[in-house]
């Protein structure tokens, strides 16, 4: 597993990595109730030698412009060893949300790129592991608008993992392997926010990237 002994693990992002975290900074119990505090609790359950610490700063609506904004305080100034990103989910939503209201500032994928890319670029040298992992919807339907644009993001987020020497979670693939059994119904209404079983996907996809023995006895 690549998370090491005494290593810090921040997860930043929007709504889903929130999940009802703490503030300033969620820690231990105050991780919300979604994947980072499922990760969490499968990490220190599956490796007790290790003390991983794990921290959450996601924020309920946040889009990458949202990220750059806080980049200082809530990633740069904690200086964690592994950072986890998941961000633009709302940057794609609001595109279809707020449609019809040409004044409402949207995140394109130009600038959803460039400002990802800003972040990245003053980050990666000082952290020892990057894990990015890409905004994803809940909709098996690949002729889907509002999928198809999401897949477009991913891409982008997938793009700049090889750029910046980082692992790749592929969100959008875990749910689309449940999707082909189960109907989106049975994770979420939105297609959006999950119920436990969709973020203890979200965990599982995250945990297996970082190559988390599921095999290892306990």
């Amino acid at each position: 597993m690549k998370l090491k002994d005494g290593q810090t693990l921040l997860f930043i992002g929007d709504s889903i990595t929130d999940c009802g975290r703490t503030h300033p900074i969620g820690a231990r119990d105050g991780l919300g109730e979604g994947y980072v505090a499922f990760a969490d609790g499968l990490l220190s359950s599956w490796y007790p030698e290790r003390q991983i610490r794990v921290l959450n700063t996601g924020i309920s609506g946040d889009r990458v412009t949202d990220l750059d904004a806080r980049w200082q305080v809530d990633m740069l100034d904690i200086t964690p060893d592994w950072l986890s990103v998941m961000i633009g989910i709302n940057d794609v939503w609001r595109q279809f949300q707020f449609e019809d209201q040409p004044d409402f500032q949207q995140v394109t994928i130009d600038i959803y790129e460039k400002t990802y890319r800003k972040l990245l670029a003053k980050t990666r040298r000082s952290i020892d592991g990057l894990i990015l992992m890409s905004p994803y919807l809940i909709e098996p339907s690949l002729s889907d608008p509002f999928r198809q644009r999401m897949d477009e993001y991913s891409k982008v987020v997938e793009q700049l993992a090889h750029e910046f020497d980082a692992i790749f979670v592929d969100v959008q693939a875990a749910f689309d392997r449940y999707l082909a059994h189960r109907l989106t119904q049975s994770l979420c209404t939105d297609r959006i926010h999950p119920n436990k079983s969709g973020h203890m996907i979200i965990a599982r996809a995250f945990l297996t990237a970082v190559n988390f023995d599921w095999d290892l006895s306990i």
